[in-house]
């Protein structure tokens, strides 16, 4: 136990070298896994309107905007987590039609986190709903054309992945990418 606890406690001081999250922050965080270390799902809408505008969320974390989504929840579906995230973040109602891509999260200009982390991207339908005004993890909702976009959550999607998502919605005949 020793062992390990020295080699977790040297995992997470190679970690917060790398990010700006303070060391005990990242300890707290890796002395609460237990089991194997596995991937967590982390699910994003692409939801276009009429004029084939994108929604987007502000994220009050950092202020910056993302396509709606989050953490699939144990005994969600990854098609039922795409739905309830973007209700609960812009107040939209949708229905996920199709999967656009299955990214492993390392293999992209993502600032690093403590964890290993797969992206699933789902083409969604907008059913109704309208936007919120706020809600607990977000603090804005827009629409907006893909030629200029607001400044982007790097660590939750980047200016290329929008590109190359949005091209794929546009072309049904392209099956769902992945690194």
């Amino acid at each position: 136990m020793e062992r390990y606890e020295q080699v977790r406690k040297i995992a997470a001081e190679i970690a917060a070298s790398h990010t700006q999250a303070p060391l005990d922050r990242i300890v707290d965080l890796f002395s609460r896994e237990s089991g194997y270390a596995t991937p967590k799902l982390d699910i994003r809408a692409v939801v276009l309107n009429d004029q084939e505008e994108i929604l987007l969320v502000r994220e009050k974390e950092d202020g910056l905007w993302t396509l709606p989504g989050g953490w699939v929840d144990v005994g969600e579906s990854p098609s039922e987590a795409v739905e309830r995230e973007v209700k609960e973040e812009s107040g939209y109602e949708v229905r996920a039609v199709r999967l656009l891509a299955l990214w492993d999260r390392d293999k992209h200009p993502h600032p690093p986190l403590p964890f290993h982390v797969y992206k699933i991207y789902f083409q969604c339908e907008l059913l109704g709903g309208s936007p919120l005004t706020g809600s607990i993890e977000t603090a804005g909702v827009g629409f907006f054309v893909t030629s200029a976009l607001p400044g982007l959550s790097l660590g939750r999607v980047t200016p290329r992945q929008i590109e190359r998502l949005v091209e794929y919605a546009a072309d049904r005949g392209k099956l769902a990418d992945f690194d």
